[in-house]
């Protein structure tokens, strides 16, 4: 069996079964999203504590690829340290899905990251004075 079918076996499932799907009552941080070239849409909602992601919760309307890898962000950073999120480069997270994408489906992969990087520089902003 090839990585690819795997990993699209993977995928799937984070798609049929999105892990922390949902909404946080009174977040500390949340945000919308969209993805203009093809409408996908997030709404990211995070709870911060002792400088850890406590909490990460969101809703998503798109396509495969866009809710597969929020779902996938949301495992891999929970209860990690909003610096070391912070570190997180793009391709960690496309790595993370295990697929190769163009250009236009990067970008759907990539908008719960975009999201959760401005929610954790808000946060910063806010609680750094």
């Amino acid at each position: 069996m090839s990585d690819d079918i795997v990993y699209s076996a993977i995928i799937d499932e984070h798609y049929q079964e999105p892990r922390n799907f949902g909404k946080i009552e009174n977040p500390d941080e949340q945000i919308m999203e969209t993805n203009p070239t093809c409408g996908d849409t997030i709404a990211m909602y995070v709870k911060i504590g002792e400088g850890k992601i406590k909490d990460i919760k969101y809703v998503a309307k798109g396509c495969l690829i866009s809710v597969a890898s929020a779902s996938i962000l949301s495992e891999n950073v929970e209860g990690k340290s909003i610096e070391t999120v912070m570190d997180m480069k793009k391709t960690d997270v496309l790595g993370n899905l295990g697929l190769t994408l163009g250009p236009a489906r990067e970008k759907c992969a990539l908008l719960s990251y975009d999201a959760l990087i401005k929610m954790i520089k808000d946060y910063k902003s806010k609680n750094s004075q």
